[in-house]
């Protein structure tokens, strides 16, 4: 077994306490001032010296002893705006929150690898950033890091994340590498608002109705994806909200929507075009209306890069030191994008990238629910797994790129 595996195992009680204990009181988007306080002190506990960067973020650099290039590690520390519904002994203290994609377990594995590099910094052939970021839900905490500074002194060469999953038909603890090319889909957000002419019911003639117009915008915006791109060109137009009114004999005044956009294009070419085109329908069938229609465009996230060569490589260490419980991604998405979004593409498309994978409560055991859902529960009995995947991929990575040069 690989020494780092095998120390990481003994600190498993330690990182359960450390996640149950952010469990317990979730914090979101850059609001987390109790978790940040944990990671400085845990940090500083381990002989680190931790910054604050950015808003609400925190770094620390293990290694430095030995020249060489800088490898940086990212765990999410923001929780979800959503009661926890989860019976858990450690369920949320706090209403209307919950770590219910599994930031705390990213946090408490990346304190983990902390304590781990630490115990090996003489070994360390370069430097490695530790990153421990707020607001990633809001697609907001890598861009604020990334201006503070992220990515110099000293400056990064390869970047690193790590996510849990549940709910999926695997055995807690199986590692999976992303392969090179596009991982996940981009993601932004927008907001169409309808403006009519309220009026009763009773009369819709002396009114002007923005439901109806709103309607025929929502219908007319789905033919976007059938007959506005081409066949190799991929899109996901979703309206998640739509809001009008408060009576049922009142026509209103207004009727908004809300949704996302979702694309594979690095150099977001289609997600242009789709923002085109729902402009120029919203704004043409609110003509034929009498309506005026407003589009706003925000929360831009890209989608996220995989560098091929820095992939193979972690795949290979993780093999190495997990056996058949590390595995290509593509084996299971066939290749495909993920159709989730994550701010730390903002970083791929900076640097060399790569994403791994932890299965933290199999279908098989009854983990049924996944990420974002109020029961989605997370074994966190493979915390151990995620810190030791952590430092032993910074340990060999760094110490292959001293070897080569």
């Amino acid at each position: 077994m690989s020494v780092i595996l095998e120390e990481a195992r003994r600190l498993q009680p330690e990182l359960t306490e450390i996640r149950r204990t952010i469990h317990r009181c979730p914090e979101v988007g850059f609001d987390v001032p109790k978790t940040r306080a944990l990671v400085r002190e845990k940090l500083t506990e381990m002989g680190y010296t931790p910054q604050d960067m950015g808003k609400a973020g925190v770094i620390a650099l293990a290694g430095g002893k030995k020249p060489g290039k800088t490898i940086l590690l990212r765990a999410d520390m923001d929780a979800l705006a959503m009661d926890e519904k989860a019976d858990v002994p450690y369920r949320s203290e706090i209403p209307g929150k919950m770590h219910g994609c599994g930031h705390d377990m990213h946090t408490a594995m990346l304190l983990g690898a902390a304590r781990l590099l630490k115990a090996h910094e003489d070994e360390i052939e370069g430097t490695v950033k530790l990153e421990f970021q707020p607001a990633e839900e809001i697609f907001q905490g890598s861009p604020d890091m990334l201006r503070a500074g992220l990515l110099e002194d000293p400056h990064v060469d390869a970047a690193v994340m790590l996510h849990v999953t549940a709910g999926m038909p695997l055995p807690s603890g199986t590692l999976m590498v992303s392969g090179g090319g596009i991982a996940s889909t981009s993601c932004e957000q927008y907001h169409i608002t309808v403006q009519g002419k309220g009026g009763h019911g009773s009369t819709p003639h002396e009114a002007i109705d923005p439901i109806t117009a709103a309607a025929h915008i929502h219908i007319a915006l789905q033919e976007i994806n059938s007959r506005e791109l081409e066949g190799n060109q991929f899109g996901i137009f979703t309206t998640g909200r739509f809001e009008a009114g408060k009576s049922s004999n009142v026509i209103p005044d207004t009727a908004e929507m809300w949704g996302t956009i979702r694309t594979t294009d690095p150099d977001n070419a289609v997600g242009a075009l789709i923002r085109t085109r729902m402009q120029q329908i919203c704004e043409g069938i609110g003509a034929a209306m009498r309506c005026k229609v407003r589009v706003e465009f925000f929360d831009f996230c890209p989608c996220m890069k995989i560098d091929g060569a820095l992939a193979s490589a972690v795949l290979r260490y993780m093999q190495e030191m997990f056996g058949e419980q590390a595995m290509d991604l593509s084996l299971i998405s066939g290749g495909k994008a993920g159709g989730g979004s994550e701010d730390f593409a903002f970083v791929s498309h900076e640097v060399p990238t790569v994403s791994m994978f932890l299965t933290a409560g199999s279908s098989r055991d009854g983990y049924q629910f996944g990420q974002h859902h109020p029961e989605v529960r997370f074994d966190d009995s493979v915390l151990y797994c995620g810190s030791a995947a952590y430092a032993e991929t910074a340990l060999r990575w760094l110490a292959d790129a001293a070897q080569n040069g």
